[in-house]
């Protein structure tokens, strides 16, 4: 599914120059579940923007499906992020004003080919059904609870029946129970759907349950090694 080869990414900042991800080398296999474990700073998000094709490397090649996402124009990188990339974000990322199902229903809008709005409420709505929100979808984010708004926002990342799942820490902001409940729904729905899953993490309980984990330091890539040749 994707291949990296030699991507870095620099940042400029008041302080100075910042090397966010320094010459990864990296082949995702279509289907696999990949955790990427490191500390706050290590570069692990700015990674996840580049294969999620909100970045263009500096340097290197980020392959998508045998796209050389860095040679796309903008137009192109707007339709993969809208058809074939579902992101999950630790702050859930839910527009304050909208309804659950509004909310998921807004992942449809950018696709080329715009949906009819009632072919867009239906799918909204089995969305939201099929990870047990149906009674919840004309809530307010603020009228949810942290595990309710990240299925809001898992919802809206599938509705676009994507191929690749990022998630962003996304139990970063949740009880260790209602964490146990995300991840075991992102393995159901990985195992399912045959979805490529790529989960950044700092918790090393969340990386172990990935079938290969990789590690970043200073924007570092380590050699990814399954969790139980870590044991």
């Amino acid at each position: 599914m994707y291949t990296l080869t030699g991507v870095s990414k620099t940042y400029t900042k008041r302080s100075g120059t910042v090397l966010a991800v320094r010459d990864v080398m990296l082949s995702i296999a279509d289907g696999e579940w990949l955790a990427i474990q490191g500390r706050t700073g290590s570069g692990k998000t700015t990674l996840l923007q580049l294969l999620g094709a909100m970045h263009r490397p500096d340097s290197g090649v980020v392959s998508l499906g045998g796209q050389n996402l860095a040679r796309l124009p903008e137009p192109e990188l707007s339709g993969v992020r809208a058809s074939t990339i579902g992101f999950v974000f630790q702050t859930f990322n839910l527009i304050p004003t909208l309804s659950a199902q509004e909310n998921v229903e807004a992942a449809l809008v950018p696709r080329k080919g715009k949906l009819p709005d009632a072919q867009r409420r239906e799918r909204a709505l089995a969305a939201l059904d099929s990870l047990g929100l149906a009674d919840r979808a004309s809530h307010l984010p603020s009228e949810l609870s942290g595990g309710q708004q990240q299925r809001v926002g898992i919802a809206r990342a599938l509705v676009k029946e994507p191929k690749v799942l990022l998630a962003d820490e996304p139990t970063g902001n949740l009880d260790i129970d209602t964490r146990d409940e995300i991840m075991s729904l992102l393995e159901t729905l990985w195992r399912e759907r045959g979805l490529t899953l790529v989960l950044i993490t700092h918790d090393s309980a969340i990386a172990a349950r990935a079938e290969r984990v990789a590690t970043m330091r200073d924007g570092f890539l380590s050699v990814a090694f399954a969790p139980e040749e870590r044991r």
